[in-house]
């Protein structure tokens, strides 16, 4: 039986590392699994998922002309079904509440001109500003002594 890249075939662990394992396949030749290959979830160390002397089936990725042989075994078993995706979240249509009128009391009403409320604004942000200097200077005092 010849080793045709894509067919399934069942082999024997013979060796483990940290990068994966190596799988004796029938005819005398032997494979390696890559770890990235071994299972779908994360696999941090090849040993939590096979042991030396198990029997696995795999799949054959490539036959190299050097003889290398790349196999995988999450990919000789069927992928696990991915759960359904949630529905989206549909919210009930919004409403907007009727705008109330501005009256003088509220602050600045679409009579004034736009300089007249440029020149408030530079007013009260200059005076905030004055404040926060005041303030950085008697705290900066009370340091230095």
């Amino acid at each position: 039986m010849g080793l045709e890249v894509g067919s399934i075939v069942e082999g024997r662990v013979t060796g483990i590392t940290k990068y994966g394992a190596f799988v004796a396949l029938p005819g005398g030749k032997s494979g390696l699994v890559h770890i990235s290959e071994v299972a779908n979830s994360y696999v941090s160390d090849v040993h939590d998922h096979v042991q030396t002397g198990q029997t696995v089936k795999v799949r054959i990725l490539t036959v190299g002309d050097d003889g290398r042989i790349n196999l995988s075994i999450k990919r000789a078993e069927e992928a696990p079904a991915e759960p359904p995706r949630p529905e989206p979240r549909r919210s009930a249509p919004r409403v907007s509440a009727p705008v109330p009128q501005r009256t003088e009391a509220d602050g600045p009403s679409a009579d004034q001109s736009f300089e007249d409320r440029l020149k408030k604004f530079m007013q009260d942000s200059d005076s905030r500003i004055a404040d926060n200097r005041l303030y950085a200077d008697r705290r900066s005092r009370s340091r230095r002594r």
